[in-house]
């Protein structure tokens, strides 16, 4: 049995993509706008936001600052007021690789204020009205996007890897919390490591699954279509998943030392 009611029709489903002026969150705005759904799209990048719509006709540019809890609770009211929202996705997020003997505090923090703190200002701003769309007989949707970096700690993921572990974790709560009172939760592991985007670093001698963020958007919508709670994960990276949970964290850290030459 799916977790989630599954989305296989979008013909006028109103979506929400918070993080879309590129990688995964734009390429699913242009798949989702091809599938009939009415689009709107926000990032900080306000000039790529408009070039979107002008280039998708009867979508929205809503320029936000995830790390602005008002900016997000402003937004939330804005879209609410003019109609419920089918599906809420954040796809926010920035990369540097950082380890602990050149440590960048600032940096750090700025990207758990977008990883994480974004989305829980999202989550608590939107949640309220898409569990009043569900008790009005609406099948609401709320989706995650999180990197393969939270699944164990990599080496340069100091900064990052936190923060997606978090996301991970918050998912899988809200999967268990949500469905039974009718909003859906679903989690996409795609981003660095995985998928070329311009926030991606990746590590010497991998070779991602997924070239291109187009082809991450594909798996999504295939996911949702399922009524899947995790999305997009590709075969690869579910057997790394699967070996490297079971894995002792002794053998877990000689395996990737030798990885590394060490």
């Amino acid at each position: 049995m799916p977790l989630n009611t599954p989305i296989e029709r979008w013909y006028g489903l109103r979506v929400w993509l918070v993080g879309a002026s590129s990688g995964v969150g734009l390429a699913l705005a242009q798949q989702l706008h091809a599938v009939g759904a009415q689009v709107i799209v926000s990032a900080r990048r306000q000039a790529v936001l408009e070039d979107f719509a002008k280039a998708h006709p009867g979508s929205q540019a809503l320029p936000l600052d995830v790390t602005d809890r008002q900016a997000v609770i402003n937004a939330v009211m804005q879209l609410v007021d003019e109609a419920p929202l089918d599906l809420v996705c954040y796809c926010a997020g920035q990369h540097q690789t950082m380890q602990a003997d050149d440590l960048d505090l600032n940096a750090l923090l700025q990207q758990r204020e977008v990883a994480l703190i974004g989305a829980l200002h999202l989550f608590a701003a939107v949640t309220p009205h898409l569990l009043a769309a569900a008790r009005a007989g609406r099948h609401p949707h709320l989706s995650l996007v999180a990197s393969v970096a939270g699944l164990r700690g990599l080496p340069g993921n100091l900064a990052y890897g936190p923060s997606q572990a978090a996301l991970i974790n918050l998912a899988e709560t809200l999967q268990l919390e949500l469905p039974p009172q009718g909003v859906g939760v679903s989690l996409a592991v795609v981003k660095p490591g995985l998928v070329a985007t311009p926030f991606t670093e990746p590590h010497p001698g991998t070779q991602p699954p997924w070239a291109q963020p187009e082809q991450a958007a594909s798996a999504m919508l295939q996911g949702w279509a399922r009524g899947s709670f995790q999305l997009a994960l590709p075969w690869r990276s579910k057997l790394g998943r699967r070996s490297g949970q079971a894995t002792s964290a002794p053998g877990f850290f000689a395996w990737l030392r030798r990885l590394q030459g060490n």
